[in-house]
């Protein structure tokens, strides 16, 4: 009888307070004092340090150790500051930033400050990413955490943890639900600059978050880190000497430069004097031919006393060195003296020579590969990754420093001859954009180099339809009306050849179409879009797909530079241009432009340069430099045109895209529609061989040869679907 009132007593317990099923009343009660105990007096590193596991097999397995990177402790020891209500950390990757700010103050508070917490991800993947990758390991690892979870089935999901002492752990991204929902008093956003600068149209992510926080006075937090990505809005911007402000920009900069602005200062082992490593004080042997000797030379020179530091220095100088906020400077004697901005938010910026896990040896050959890519194919893109994720700093597009002029463009025209194909072109790509009452065509030669070089062959508008008026006059073509006018781009366009310039009378044929699918509606029902569509089906249908692509410009600032994608609408029905069987080239427009705008600088031959014809006109060029490159992008800010402009970007997005692989070919043994002339398919007609004594006395007229060409349009399809 006593056995079966205490399973009632321990089932009714268990019932109420929803923590399992516990071997005897002695366990429910000492399961309750431990949940009711008053956490330990500790800030996240000391907590961190005593209680915090780290299972990384490879690399490290034991408790956390603050002296790996130092330069976290007093951020995460800001975290439970009663005078500040935010803490923002600007850093590169492979410091320990999200590990120290977010994973030890998430631990800290499940397990020694108890309070509901939200982290909230830039998407929904990375929310659940973070989840099973970052917390599930830290609920295994640190078992004073994972003690803490409840039993409940329910009480364990990605997004959302209970615990069993009242915590309520959820992850989220950045959306008007999440962000303006319960109030909460801890908030993290991790990689904030991969964020939206507004969410919903209500503001940014942090300001959002920081709301939530507002009801729990001194003990709410909002916590924002990441490396940059936002490029300068300023590009003349100056720092000013002994200012720690950061370049003027939005994201995790503009968020760090509300705070006290602080840096990481060392102490020269040679001179004793405090200075802020950064990129440009590293040295290395430039003589060095691989990458080996190169890093192994690299040295830092103190600003100081031009004295050489080696990498093995730096962990020592790493335990001494301290966060200095804006507005403090050291005397001639080392003390610190100054006053700091008053301000509720610490702002930390950590640049990429003090990360822990990376040597000043890999920063520079990262840096010199990231200037070779740039060298050799005019994209930006590695230096961009170099500078804001290994840097922590803010990039500036060369592009933006440029200013170019119509006539200095003009005056490097060469005699190309009109219209013909300069000797060394390899192939032809011909893009269109689509306008209201016309198209605008522009054939663009390639040729070997390392990035390739580009020539313009042609340019010129197709107005005329084959529709006539009542007076038997061609009416000006209607692209998002009429079917019938975008085969005008097969005849006139596709089927196209341009002669030799060798003057042998053969001819080149354009290997390569691409054209502008996105436009406005003609207001009866009919699109540019709709149309582009049903002639690309049409052209399919005959086996001529191959050689023609729609293109059309990202939204997304991340999308890949040139990447096919099959637009699909929701509603499946005859009367939807996109039903996921059309291919479209989607080009990430800024990216391909800064590509554009660098080649436009180059003046060699065989490194990306591009040549003009001396018969191109004065406006061509005008429309070269009608986009001007601001913060966010390239932007028409006169409103002109810009045809010629957006069309060669379109022959570069799609040299480098997988249709053709033109930065991926060895030119000294080239596919077959890239080879030398007498070599390539896309090559028509016939040459004279040079004359022999032989053929002088036996024949009166010169002996013909056939060459490469004369191919089928079959034949090339094929070709090309290889």
């Amino acid at each position: 009888m006593k056995t079966r009132g205490n399973r009632k007593a321990r089932n009714a317990v268990s019932r109420i307070y929803n923590i399992g099923t516990f071997g005897s009343l002695r366990d429910v009660v000492l399961s309750c004092a431990n949940i009711l105990k008053p956490p330990e007096r500790l800030t996240v590193s000391q907590w961190a340090a005593k209680y915090r596991y780290v299972n990384n097999r490879g690399s490290y397995i034991g408790y956390w150790k603050n002296e790996t990177a130092p330069y976290m402790v007093e951020p995460m020891d800001s975290l439970t500051s009663h005078i500040l209500d935010a803490v923002i950390m600007v850093a590169p990757a492979q410091c320990g930033k999200t590990d120290a700010l977010l994973v030890n103050w998430t631990g800290f508070t499940i397990h020694g400050d108890p309070m509901d917490m939200l982290l909230i991800n830039p998407t929904g993947s990375m929310a659940r990413d973070f989840s099973k990758r970052r917390i599930d390991k830290l609920l295994r690892d640190t078992k004073e955490c994972g003690a803490l979870l409840n039993k409940d089935r329910h009480a364990d999901n990605i997004l959302d943890k209970h615990f069993q002492n009242g915590v309520f752990l959820s992850l989220a991204h950045p959306s008007v639900s999440e962000l303006a929902g319960r109030p909460v008093p801890r908030v993290g956003l991790t990689d904030y600059d991969r964020m939206p600068d507004d969410v919903g149209g209500d503001g940014a992510p942090f300001d959002l978050a920081q709301k939530r926080t507002t009801t729990f006075g001194s003990y709410r937090m909002t916590v924002a880190e990441s490396s940059p990505s936002r490029p300068i809005e300023d590009p003349h911007w100056i720092e000013t000497k002994g200012s720690h402000e950061a370049p003027p920009t939005k994201g995790i900069f503009a968020l760090y430069n509300r705070g006290d602005r602080r840096r990481w200062y060392w102490l020269c082992p040679r001179c004793n004097q405090r200075f802020e490593g950064t990129f440009d004080m590293l040295r290395w042997n430039k003589r060095a031919n691989n990458m080996v000797d190169i890093a192994e030379s690299t040295y830092m020179e103190c600003p100081h006393c031009k004295g050489r530091i080696e990498q093995s220095e730096r962990h020592t100088m790493q335990q001494t060195g301290m966060w200095v906020k804006d507005g403090m400077f050291f005397d001639t004697a080392g003390e610190l003296r100054g006053q700091s901005r008053k301000t509720r938010t610490a702002s930390f910026w950590l640049r990429g020579v003090a990360a822990a896990f990376v040597s000043w040896g890999q920063l520079v050959t990262m840096f010199l590969a990231a200037e070779s890519e740039f060298e050799s194919t005019g994209s930006e893109d590695a230096l961009v990754k170099f500078f804001n994720t290994d840097l922590a700093e803010p990039y500036v597009p060369k592009s933006m420093t440029t200013q170019r002029l119509p006539e200095h463009l003009k005056d490097r025209c060469l005699d190309l001859g009109e219209r013909v194909v300069p000797h060394g072109v390899r192939c032809l790509i011909a893009c269109v954009d689509v306008q209201k009452d016309r198209f605008v065509v522009q054939v663009h030669g390639i040729s070997p180099g390392r990035p390739f070089d580009i020539t313009v062959i042609d340019r010129f508008d197709i107005r005329k339809s084959e529709r006539l008026d009542d007076d038997g006059d061609p009416l000006f073509v209607r692209p998002s009306t009429y079917l019938d006018d975008w085969f005008l781009l097969e005849s006139q366009v596709m089927n196209r050849r341009y002669p030799l310039a060798d003057n042998s009378g053969r001819e080149m044929a354009v290997a390569m179409t691409v054209c502008d699918s996105a436009g406005s509606s003609d207001g009866k029902g009919g699109t540019v879009t709709g149309m582009a569509y049903e002639f690309y089906r049409d052209l399919k249908s005959r086996g001529q797909a191959t050689r023609f692509h729609l293109v059309k410009g990202a939204t997304s600032q991340n999308a890949p530079r040139a990447a096919i994608h099959y637009p699909d609408a929701m509603r499946k029905d005859k009367f939807n241009a996109a039903r996921g069987d059309i291919p479209v080239l989607m080009f990430n427009s800024n990216l391909l432009k800064d590509m554009l705008n660098n080649r436009l600088d180059c003046v060699d031959v065989g490194k990306g340069m591009i040549s003009f014809p001396d018969w191109l006109p004065i406006e061509f060029f005008q429309e070269l430099c009608a986009e001007v490159r601001k913060a966010n992008g390239w932007k028409n800010t006169s409103h002109g045109r810009n045809e010629s402009w957006d069309l060669l970007y379109y022959c570069i997005g799609v040299a480098h895209s997988k249709l053709m692989m033109i930065d991926r070919v060895d030119w000294q043994h080239p596919p077959s529609r890239f080879a030398d002339w007498k070599d390539n398919p896309l090559v028509y007609g016939t040459v004279a061989k040079p004359e022999t004594k032989q053929d002088n006395v036996q024949n009166d007229e010169p002996v013909v040869a056939d060459v490469a060409g004369n191919q089928s349009w079959d034949e090339l399809n094929k070709l090309f679907e290889e």
